[in-house]
């Protein structure tokens, strides 16, 4: 059957786009030139939208679109419009909070769902220079500052309860990409569903044997539980590597069009169990047996340095003078009560790296028994090298899910990450 777009809405090609933009007030002037020898080029290469890297004589615009589908599958998943909206929105809450770590938003078109917004370069997808084997050093620094500020300046701590509800109001609309990250993360990589798919037949027993683990679904269903129902603060929504774009010297997140209120420690784990599914992916692209010993050392140093930064920069921001209505300031005012806070603000983040570290797991595991995986581990040719790395990731996810308060840490998890690595040498859990 044929898809259902509103009126007026139309996929942009790379043929009518010129046309699009140069009705833009302040786009054509951007771009300069005659649009007619404006460069356009469609680069899109997630699972959900087109986008489009435009340049002219003057500058340059990145245009991404959302599809009335999803691009991963094709038409026959369709996928309402509205994340577009979302996305913009997103931009718009968070700019203004952590200033240069997004793209700048140039324009929204509401009709054909399409934001024009700064093209970023020469940055490339962080996920391509860590298979790669490219350090990044400001990268800790940058991505720690981003979710502090993102995190706590849109959660209780910082807002008001009435701004803090009206905004969590407006972002439940999202609710259609929700469901899409409630089912593909927490459910179907736990039973059988067409959709799942990973490294065959080395993990068929493996996948088997997470469908039978009582212990470790329960893991998925509490995170479920807990993003379903914990509107901490806005959240992007899809913050791997992939939603990252980096120089050596630059760091900026991409693509909110998740974007809702939901648990702070799945933004968090998003970016913690990405980073230690790249460490173990390495051994996959090394020339030789440790080969990347070093890239790995770094990798892991960078994991701890996340959770140390993002840790020391949200507490700074609610020892500043948090003005939101959670723990009035009042309250707390004489010795006593200044101590008993202090301790209440350790309490917190200890909970939200717990938290952080269960999404971690389950987001290692959905991308080696769900539909959508990435080229750390797809990129390794050889399939039982393959499976290798993904055992061991899947090692440690099951931990970081299941016995997630056992970790005092931010090194006990690394720490746990080389474990794994030397003791895990053989296919299958």
């Amino acid at each position: 059957m044929p898809l259902e777009t509103p009126p007026g809405y139309r996929a942009l090609d790379e043929g009518s786009l010129a046309g699009f933009l140069s009705s833009i007030p302040g786009v054509a002037e951007r771009l300069g030139g005659d649009p007619a020898g404006w460069k356009v080029a469609e680069v899109g290469d997630g699972n959900l939208n087109l986008v489009f890297l435009v340049d002219g004589p003057a500058g340059a615009v990145c245009v991404k679109q959302a599809l009335p589908y999803l691009r991963l599958v094709g038409e026959g998943w369709p996928l309402g419009l509205q994340r577009a909206y979302f996305e913009q929105l997103a931009m718009k809450t968070h700019g203004p909070l952590v200033g240069p770590r997004i793209p700048h938003l140039i324009h929204y078109d509401p009709a054909l769902y399409a934001i024009v917004m700064e093209k970023l370069s020469p940055h490339i997808i962080m996920r391509r220079g860590m298979v790669a084997g490219t350090v990044y050093p400001h990268f800790a620094d940058h991505i720690a500052d981003h979710l502090a500020r993102s995190l706590f300046g849109t959660s209780d701590l910082a807002l008001p309860a009435a701004e803090k509800k009206r905004l969590t109001a407006e972002f439940c609309g999202n609710s259609e990409l929700c469901k899409l990250t409630e089912d593909v993360i927490f459910t179907d990589p736990y039973m059988v569903h067409p959709r799942n798919r990973w490294t065959s037949p080395q993990l068929d027993a493996t996948a088997a044997r997470v469908r039978g683990d009582t212990e470790w679904k329960l893991a998925a269903s509490r995170l479920k539980l807990k993003f379903l129902a914990s509107p901490e603060a806005l959240l992007h929504g899809d913050l791997h590597t992939g939603s990252v774009m980096v120089t050596e010297e630059d760091t900026r997140v991409i693509d909110p069009e998740f974007a809702f209120f939901g648990p702070m420690g799945f933004d968090v784990g998003a970016v913690l169990g990405n980073l230690l599914l790249n460490y173990f992916a390495q051994d996959g692209h090394a020339a030789e047996p440790d080969g990347r010993a070093a890239y790995q050392d770094w990798v892991l140093e960078t994991v701890e340095r996340v959770w140390t930064l993002f840790e020391a920069r949200f507490l700074a921001l609610w020892r500043g003078g948090a003005t939101g209505d959670a723990y009035p300031a009042s309250l707390f005012a004489d010795g006593d009560g200044v101590r008993a806070l202090e301790a209440e603000r350790r309490a917190y983040m200890a909970r939200l790296l717990a938290d952080s570290l269960g999404f971690a797991g389950a987001k290692m595991t959905r991308r080696i028994l769900g539909i959508a995986h990435n080229i750390d581990l797809e990129w390794i040719a050889d399939a039982d090298r393959r499976a290798l790395c993904e055992t061991r990731c899947l090692t440690l996810a099951r931990r970081l899910m299941v016995e997630a308060g056992s970790f005092a840490g931010i090194a006990d998890v690394t720490a746990a990450a080389r474990d794994v690595r030397a003791a895990v040498k053989n296919i299958g859990l």
